[in-house]
C-alpha cells in the first residue's frame, strides 16, 4: 500500500507512518518544514517538502501523490492560529487534497476532521473557525467523486492506545482517545478490507470505548 499523508509531520500522522512503514507499506509525507524531514524519516515516512497553504495551484501536489493507493488529510493550522488561518489550511489545504488526487487520479481520500465539525454552531466564539472550517472541508469532499472516509475523533491524548474504541453516526457526547488509537483506526480504513467496505462514503464519530477497532469499525455496515 501507497499513501501519501498531507500534514505528514503532526502527531497522528508521524502514528501513522510509523504503523505504514512496520506493515512494509510506502507513507509520502508531505510536509511545510524541511527541518521536520529527519522526524519523518525516522517514522519510516519519505518526506515531501510542499508548503500547501502557499500553493497557487495543485500541479505540484498532484505530482507529490500521483500513484498512491489513497491520500490522508492530517493537516491543521494547530492551537494558537487565528481564524485565517483555520480557513487557509484546514478548509483550504484540504480542499487543494481534493483537487490534486482528482487531478492525479488517486480515487480513496481519508480526511481527519473533528467530533462536531457538523455542529459548528454549538461552539463558543474562539473556536467556532474552526470547526466551521472542518465542517466545510467535510462538504467539499462529500460532494468529490473520491472514495472518502472522515474520521471525526473527540479530544486527542498522548495516552497509550488500547486498541477499544466506540464508533458511530454521531455519538451524542463528548469523549477523548489517545493518537495512537487514532492512528490505528486510520491504517484500518486504509488497508483492511472489513473496515474499507464499511467506511467508504461515510463519517463516523470516534472516542475510546471497549470494541476492538477492526470490529467497531465493520460494524457500520
Amino acid at each position: 500500500m501507497d499513501v501519501a499523508i498531507a500534514g505528514g509531520h503532526g502527531q497522528i500522522a508521524l502514528r501513522l507512518e510509523r504503523l505504514l512503514s512496520a506493515g512494509g507499506h510506502r507513507a509520502r509525507a508531505i510536509i511545510r518544514n524541511p527541518d521536520h524531514a529527519a522526524d519523518v524519516a525516522a517514522a519510516g515516512g519519505e518526506p515531501i517538502v510542499l508548503d500547501l497553504e502557499a500553493l497557487a495551484g495543485v500541479a505540484a501536489l498532484a505530482d507529490a501523490v500521483r500513484g498512491a493507493d489513497a491520500v490522508v488529510f492530517a493537516a491543521g493550522a494547530g492551537p494558537g492560529s487565528g481564524p485565517e488561518r483555520k480557513r487557509t489550511v484546514d478548509y483550504g489545504a484540504a480542499v487543494k487534497l481534493i483537487a490534486a488526487a482528482q487531478a492525479a487520479g488517486v480515487d480513496r481520500y481519508v480526511m481527519i476532521s473533528t467530533l462536531g465539525a457538523d455542529r459548528p454552531e454549538v461552539r463558543g466564539d474562539a473556536m467556532r473557525p474552526y470547526f466551521e472550517a472542518k465542517g466545510e472541508a467535510e462538504e467539499a469532499l462529500r460532494a468529490s467523486d473520491l472514495a472518502y472516509t472522515i474520521v471525526r475523533p473527540g479530544s486527542l491524548t498522548d495516552d497509550p492506545g488500547t486498541g477499544l474504541v466506540t464508533v458511530a453516526d454521531r455519538l451524542g457526547t463528548w469523549g477523548s482517545i489517545p493518537r495512537d488509537d487514532v492512528a490505528a483506526v486510520l491504517l484500518a480504513v486504509l488497508g483492511d478490507d472489513r473496515a474499507v467496505a464499511a467506511t467508504t462514503g461515510r463519517a463516523f464519530e470516534l472516542v475510546s470505548g471497549d470494541t476492538p477497532i477492526p470490529d467497531a469499525l465493520a460494524a457500520r455496515r
